[in-house]
C-alpha cells in the first residue's frame, strides 16, 4: 500500500475488553499520533481526529459505505441491502421508503405521544426511587415507541434488546466478541423474514410502508428483512445509550442537573453535548474508491478506514475542554448521529425521545445519584451501560 511507511502505527487493540471498557486514553493517544493511524491488529486507516472524520463522512463518492462499514468480511457480505450498506441511488431509494415518517412534521405528530409516555416512565421510576437507569429509564422509552413505530410484531419483542445489541456486535472487527454475536444477530434476521412471509408488520407503520413497495414492485421482498432490521437496532440501541449516559453524566454532574433543572431550554443541546462526551457508536468503516489525499497521507484505493465518532467528538483541536461535560457549550457539530448521506435517518426521533426523558425528570426530581458503580456494556460498536444504579430523589423531597 502506498505510504504505508510515513503513517504512524497503533499496535493495541481498541477493541480489546479493556479498552471498550476505557477507550478514552486509546482515543487520546491515536489523535496524538496524527490524523491518519495505521491500526496493525485490523489492518485498516483510523481517523481520530474531528476534521477528517468530517471531510470523510462528507464525501460519500470517495468513502463508500456499500462494500459493508464492519470491520470483517462476512459481516459485510451479510449486511448487502440495507440502508447502511449502500449508497447513490440504491441508498437514496431505500431511505425514501421511511423518509416521509421521519420528517419534523411527522414527528411532531408524535410528540404529544412520546411525552405522555416518558411522563409515564419517569413517574413509575421515582415511585421506585431506587432504580436501574438503563432497565427502568433508558430502555422503557423507545422499547414503547419504536417498535410500534417500526411495525414490529408484538409478539415477537421478548429478544429485541439482545438481537438488537448482538447486530451491532457484529459489526466489529472478526473477534471472539463479533463471533459470539452471530447467532443471536442471525435469529433477529430470521425473525424480520417471518416477519415478511407472514405480513405481519403493524398496520400503518414503517414495516408495513416496506411491504407495499414490495407490493408496488418498488423494492424486491428479499430487500425487506434486512431493512426491517436496520430500522429497528439502530433506533433502540443508539437511543438508550444516549439516554443512560445522560443519566449518569448529570449524577455525576450535578451541577449541570440543576442547570437543565433551572432553564429547560438548555435540554436541545444538553441531548448535543451528551452525544458529543459519550457517543453511542465508536466507529464505522468506510472503503474509498480512489487514491484520496488526507492530511498529506495517501490512502489506496480499494483501503478500508475507520471513522471513529467517539474520538472525534474529544478532539482537542476541535473543542475546547474537550473531556468536561458542559451543558452550556455548544455542541451543534458533533458528529455521535453521523453527517452527510449517512447521517442518522432515525435522530429525530432520537433527540425527541431523549429530550422528554430529561424533561419530564427535570420536572419530577431534585436530585439523581448513583447509588453503585455501573456496569459497562460489551460492545464492538455500541458505548452502553449494562446496568446503571441509581437514586431518584422527588421534587420537594431532597
Amino acid at each position: 500500500m502506498l505510504n504505508r511507511r510515513k503513517v504512524p502505527a497503533y499496535r493495541p487493540d481498541i477493541y480489546s475488553t479493556k479498552a471498550i471498557l476505557d477507550p478514552y486514553p486509546h482515543y487520546a493517544r491515536l489523535r496524538e499520533l496524527g490524523p491518519v493511524v495505521w491500526l496493525t491488529r485490523q489492518r485498516v486507516y483510523a481517523l481520530p481526529r474531528y476534521a477528517e472524520c468530517k471531510a470523510a463522512l462528507r464525501d460519500d463518492t470517495t468513502f463508500v459505505s456499500g462494500h459493508g462499514v464492519a470491520l470483517n468480511a462476512v459481516t459485510n457480505r451479510l449486511s448487502r441491502g440495507t440502508t447502511l450498506n449502500s449508497d447513490g441511488e440504491d441508498h437514496d431509494k431505500r431511505r425514501k421508503l421511511v423518509a416521509h415518517r421521519l420528517t419534523p412534521k411527522a414527528l411532531r405528530a408524535m410528540s404529544d405521544a412520546v411525552t405522555n409516555q416518558a411522563e409515564q416512565v419517569v413517574a413509575a421510576a421515582v415511585a421506585k426511587r431506587t432504580v436501574d437507569g438503563v432497565s427502568d429509564l433508558a430502555s422503557a422509552l423507545p422499547l414503547a415507541i419504536v417498535p410500534d413505530f417500526v411495525g414490529w410484531p408484538r409478539e415477537g419483542r421478548d429478544h429485541l434488546l439482545t438481537w438488537a445489541g448482538a447486530t451491532f456486535d457484529f459489526l466489529g472487527p472478526a473477534n471472539k466478541r463479533s463471533i459470539r454475536a452471530f447467532p443471536a444477530s442471525l435469529q433477529m434476521l430470521r425473525f424480520a423474514r417471518q416477519v415478511v412471509r407472514e405480513r405481519s408488520a403493524l398496520d400503518r407503520s414503517m414495516g408495513h410502508d416496506v411491504l407495499a413497495a414490495v407490493d408496488n414492485g418498488t423494492l424486491k421482498r428479499s430487500e425487506v428483512p434486512p431493512l426491517m432490521v436496520d430500522y429497528l437496532a439502530p433506533s433502540l440501541d443508539t437511543t438508550i445509550s444516549a439516554i443512560a449516559s445522560g443519566l449518569h453524566l448529570f449524577a455525576t454532574h450535578p451541577d449541570q442537573w440543576q442547570a437543565i433543572r433551572n432553564d429547560p431550554s438548555l435540554i436541545p443541546n444538553a441531548v448535543n453535548e451528551v452525544v458529543r462526551i459519550e457517543s453511542p457508536l465508536r466507529a464505522f468503516s468506510r472503503r474509498t474508491t480512489r487514491d484520496v489525499d488526507i492530511a498529506g497521507t495517501t490512502i489506496p484505493k480499494g483501503a478500508r478506514v475507520l471513522v471513529m465518532y467517539a474520538s472525534a467528538n474529544r478532539d482537542e483541536l476541535q473543542w475546547t475542554d474537550p473531556d468536561t461535560f458542559d451543558v452550556h457549550r455548544d455542541a451543534t457539530g458533533q458528529l455521535g448521529f453521523g453527517i452527510g448521506a449517512h447521517t442518522c435517518a432515525g435522530q429525530g426521533l432520537a433527540r425527541m425521545e431523549t429530550q422528554a426523558i430529561l424533561t419530564a425528570l427535570a420536572k419530577q426530581v431534585d436530585t439523581i445519584r448513583c447509588t453503585a458503580p455501573p456496569t459497562w456494556g460489551l460492545n464492538n460498536i455500541i458505548h452502553c451501560f449494562e446496568r446503571l444504579p441509581l437514586e431518584l430523589i422527588p421534587a420537594g423531597k431532597e
